[in-house]
């Protein structure tokens, strides 16, 4: 994803809106490493768009809430998985 780094902030922003996406769901679809995600979304955006930065920390805010409860149904369904393996 090439333009300049507000731009992209801004269009990252309102993917991961949208889309109530992840910083790592977000570097997936733009093809960019979740360190420049954050960094555009949190750091860049903030000097930019107050509004846009504003709703978009709300999204990573829930989805880091949430982060632990998602990490434990997929470690369940791995293990469900697994034991219909065997």
């Amino acid at each position: 994803m090439k333009g300049l780094p507000e731009e992209r902030a801004s269009e990252l922003a309102q993917y991961i809106i949208q889309n109530n996406a992840t910083v790592r769901q977000a570097a997936a679809k733009f093809g960019i490493s979740k360190s420049t995600v954050h960094k555009d979304v949190t750091e860049r955006l903030r000097l930019t768009n107050r509004r846009l930065y504003e709703e978009v920390k709300a999204v990573l805010e829930e989805n880091k809430a949430e982060r632990h409860i998602r990490g434990g149904m997929a470690t369940k369904a791995k293990y469900q998985h697994d034991s219909q393996m065997s």
